[in-house]
Parts: C-alpha cells; sequence; structure tokens
C-alpha cells in the first residue's frame, strides 16, 4: 500500500460529500418551484435530486489480493450519478395560485426541507470526519519524518 492512500481515501470522500451538499442545497432553494421543468407542453414541479454513490474500485477479492502484496490500489468513493426521487408530488390547496389545478390544488416539489437538513448535517458531519482523517494522515507523516533526526 502506498503511503499517500489515506490521502486519496479521504480526498474522494471530501469530493463526494460537497457534491451531496451541493445537490442538497439545490434541493432546498427549490422547495417552493412549481414550474421546475417543461415536459409535453406544461409544466412540471421541481424533483427532489439524490446522489448516488459507489465504491471506487475493485472487488474485495481482488482488494485482498492487492493487499496481501502486490500493487495496492487506492479505493475510496465516488458519485456515480445524480438521479430524481420519485416519490409523488404534495398537493397544496390554493385556488388563487397560477399554477393550480381546477379543483384549486397546486402541485408542489417532493422535496421535505427537513429531510434535506437532516442530509446536509449528515454529509456536513461525514465531510468533518474526513477532514479531520486526512489532518491525522499528515500527523503520521510527520511523527514518521521525525524518527530519523537527532
Amino acid at each position: 500500500m502506498k503511503m499517500s492512500t489515506g490521502f486519496d481515501i479521504s480526498a474522494s470522500a471530501l469530493t463526494a460529500q460537497r457534491m451531496r451538499m451541493d445537490v442538497i442545497s439545490s434541493n432546498i432553494a427549490n422547495a417552493e418551484t412549481t414550474r421546475g421543468s417543461f415536459v409535453n407542453g406544461k409544466f412540471e414541479p421541481y424533483k427532489r435530486k439524490l446522489v448516488v454513490l459507489e465504491p471506487n474500485g475493485q472487488s474485495f477479492s481482488n482488494v485482498l489480493a492487492n493487499e496481501m502484496g502486490r500493487n495496492g490500489t487506492a479505493q475510496g468513493v465516488k458519485v456515480s450519478r445524480i438521479q430524481e426521487d420519485h416519490t409523488p408530488n404534495k398537493l397544496v390547496y390554493n385556488p388563487t395560485h397560477p399554477d393550480a389545478d381546477e379543483n384549486g390544488y397546486v402541485h408542489m416539489p417532493n422535496v421535505d426541507v427537513a429531510k434535506e437538513m437532516v442530509d446536509m448535517i449528515a454529509a456536513s458531519r461525514a465531510y468533518e470526519a474526513n477532514v479531520t482523517a486526512i489532518n491525522a494522515t499528515k500527523s503520521m507523516f510527520m511523527k514518521a519524518l521525525e524518527i530519523g533526526r537527532p
């Protein structure tokens, strides 16, 4: 295993968590957007976006073989895609809204701001944990460099 593998793994996680925070911010910003996209001649409300993460690497057997002496590779995580959440839209009764249907209901985005805030806190904590891991790795490198000093 290379000495910089810890940095590589934590850096990939920092990038992924930053992307999660960006997508969550977009969801919160569009929580009231009733005209998110134009589909089949009419406006559709904004659809909540989700970040899908996947391991950045190989299968378990390949990793085990690599760790047993053959070319260690950095693992980590990567964003595989950003997908729309297909939960139904919220219906709000507001007959004076310009996007209300014939019954007076407005199709609102499927974004729950409380859920988004919980996801934002989780992503923020994961980001902080990876910053701490990078600092610990850096500290270990510095201590290793001090071994040969008189």
